[in-house]
């Protein structure tokens, strides 16, 4: 007999060789039905798996992150199928799951597939989905795995197979398909009912640009009709969000060919928004003594090597900038935080200096792959809100909870509201990724792991996703349409101090190595304002909004009212602007609508002769007519409510 713990703490015994499909059975035959795949001991397993030792045991089915990836993995299996039925002699590659469904990339040859294809693609996965095939995992010897993909004369997953060991290689089965899997599947195809084929797109294989290049087909599955209906309903909400089209519109932001690929341009209303945002940070950094500073947009390859920068992420920065002295190269800044250290080291510290903390809007640049490119949130030049706190190791745990208040504070205020915590720990199996003594990162992991469990963060741990200098703290921010993100990070490092030998007196007379933390709640400005335009549609709060009023008046007689209106806007720190063109009313209010301007203020006879403004807020809500010291007192009181207060 073994021992099977469920999530729930209770223990259960069955006899060995049990699937995790019969534990489910045996618990309700509901569950078992809707059950599609299982975690033993962190491990995801096939629902028909013998357990054979005792263990922790997870059912998991479509509602659960993990199950999905099991649904969508599988599906990227029958995705490969069809392909192979419809297009012979076609080379697959790897297929793998991914966040928001699945793709398998394939060398067409002299073959072509374009989305006016999906249907029939489509038709052939459910046809064969319908047939209810088995996934069934087998070993299989790297001689016999070899010999397997060199008789289809596919060099992709011979290249795959020759850097894996002998003994860890499997195949997986459905129906007459067969292809190289490590495992995690729903336990036959009929599980899946709706599939849709999303988008084709190139991708090299491995990704590197000087491989071929491969045919990526992108698609989606669910395992009823009705959650398919649902999620291209949500889809074409995104759509209407899109960062990249509301930032056309709202005349926030551009490209250019000429600039080059990845490189935004702030248009005024733009760069006034980032402003905005900068201000809102720096007043909270300065309340919680943090001190600003600016570095260089380059700096010596030796400042990178020195840091580890240059060996990890040579290959993704530009190439070195070489100047007339022999040997003399620079970078493009990528980062900010070998910069802070050399100021950092600028001059002596005692520990009565301590913590000393730093914060800057630096520009890095990094070389991302075109294809790789995506709006504002895939560039290669942007803003990072950086800072970096220098402490004693006895003042972690303080300044670490301070900089997690602080990540709050810019989420409630921004209206991000459903958010979790990630704890991102090294891989124990993996040490070469990282730099740095094992006894520097036990104590690093510790800090960060007490800090979330004070402040009662909901949070969950990750191995093997830390930084290459120390563990961190990954703040999951889900937006409007329920789509999570990345945003805000807090990162421990004990590691960066000692390669650029950062020292401070103690009150013993000896000198000490300070504790670094590294923290960006926006993380990027781009990327932070291409989530916040997708999570508010373009409907910022009024606070952060570029222009918050505009003045519409009926006749051009009454221009210098609407002149005299805006001056005393401007009194009460309103941003406002007068739209006197010769149209219709209604042409202008549907301008301010698509705008997305919060407020009308409507100026026709009586107004003037009231001194008021009648008001129309964005949406259609009549206000009425009121003074102005009214209108600013609305406002005024809009915005209080906004602003969290940032308690130090």
């Amino acid at each position: 007999m073994i021992n099977i713990t469920l999530p729930d703490g209770s223990v259960k015994q069955y006899e060995e060789g049990t699937t995790p499909l019969q534990v489910a059975l045996s618990i309700s035959s509901g569950l078992a039905r809707n059950v599609i795949s299982a975690k033993f001991n962190d491990t995801i397993v096939e629902t028909t798996m013998p357990l054979n030792q005792d263990g922790n045991l997870v059912l998991l089915t479509f509602n659960d992150d993990e199950g999905k990836q099991a649904f969508w993995h599988s599906s990227s299996h029958i995705l490969a199928q069809a392909l192979l039925k419809l297009y012979p002699g076609i080379n697959l590659t790897i297929g793998p799951s991914i966040d928001n469904g699945f793709y398998y990339d394939v060398d067409l040859k002299d073959q072509s597939i374009s989305e006016n294809d999906f249907p029939k693609i489509e038709a052939k996965m459910l046809e064969l989905a319908r047939g209810k095939h088995d996934f069934e995992m087998r070993e299989v010897s790297k001689a016999d795995a070899l010999e397997y993909y060199k008789t289809r004369n596919n060099p992709y997953k011979v290249e795959l197979i020759e850097n894996l060991e002998d003994g860890e290689i499997t195949f997986c089965d459905h129906d007459d398909f067969t292809d190289l899997c490590r495992g995690g599947h729903i336990p036959n195809t009929g599980f899946v009912k709706a599939i849709k084929l999303m988008n084709i797109a190139g991708a090299y294989w491995r990704g590197d640009e000087n491989n071929p290049q491969l045919t990526r087909i992108y698609g989606i599955s669910f395992p009823k009709q009705k959650e398919l209906k649902e999620y291209l309903e949500l889809l074409e909400e995104a759509k209407k969000r899109d960062h990249r089209k509301l930032g056309r519109e709202l005349k926030l932001f551009t490209f250019s060919q000429k600039v080059g690929q990845g490189l935004p341009l702030w248009l005024p209303k733009g760069a006034a928004l980032r402003d905005r945002l900068e201000k809102f940070l720096k007043d909270a950094q300065e309340n919680a003594g943090y001190q600003q500073v600016i570095s260089p947009h380059i700096g010596q390859k030796e400042l990178y090597m020195t840091s580890g920068h240059y060996q990890k992420y040579g290959e993704d920065s530009f190439q070195p900038i070489k100047t007339p002295q022999d040997g003399e190269e620079y970078l493009l800044k990528p980062m900010n935080c070998p910069h802070h250290c050399e100021i950092f080291n600028s001059q002596a510290w005692s520990y009565r200096d301590l913590p000393q903390r730093y914060a800057e809007f630096g520009t890095v640049y990094r070389y991302e792959q075109s294809g790789e490119l995506h709006g504002l949130t895939r560039v290669r030049g942007f803003t990072q809100d950086d800072a970096h706190i220098f402490c004693m190791p006895e003042q972690l745990d303080e300044e670490f909870k301070k900089v997690i208040d602080l990540v709050l504070y810019v989420f409630n205020s921004l209206g991000f509201e459903n958010f979790t915590a990630q704890v991102s720990l090294r891989d124990p199996d993996n040490p070469s990724k990282y730099i740095g003594s094992d006894k520097n990162w036990t104590k690093a992991e510790a800090a960060i792991l007490n800090a979330a469990e004070e402040k009662g963060l909901n949070y969950k741990v990750e191995t093997g996703e830390a930084a290459f200098y120390g563990p961190k703290l990954d703040f999951m921010v889900k937006d409007a349409l329920g789509r999570q993100w990345q945003l805000g990070t807090i990162q421990v490092d004990y590691n960066l101090p000692e390669r650029f030998e950062l020292e401070y007196k103690g009150s013993d007379n000896e000198m000490h190595r300070p504790v670094m933390i590294h923290r960006a709640p926006f993380g990027s400005l781009e990327r932070f304002i291409a989530i916040l335009l997708e999570h508010t549609g373009g409907n910022f709060p009024l606070w952060l909004m570029p222009e918050q009023a505009t003045i519409l008046s009926i006749s051009e007689k009454y221009e210098n009212y609407s002149k005299k209106v805006l001056s005393l806007l401007k009194k009460h720190e309103i941003r406002a602007t007068i739209n006197n063109r010769g149209e219709t009313m209604g042409k202008k209010i549907r301008e301010a609508e698509m705008n997305k301007i919060p407020y009308m203020l409507i100026i026709g006879e009586a107004e003037v002769d009231n001194e008021t403004v009648s008001v129309r807020r964005h949406g259609g809500d009549d206000l009425g007519e009121m003074p102005i010291e009214s209108f600013a007192k609305i406002l005024e009181t809009e915005i209080e409510n906004e602003i969290y207060k940032f308690e130090v």
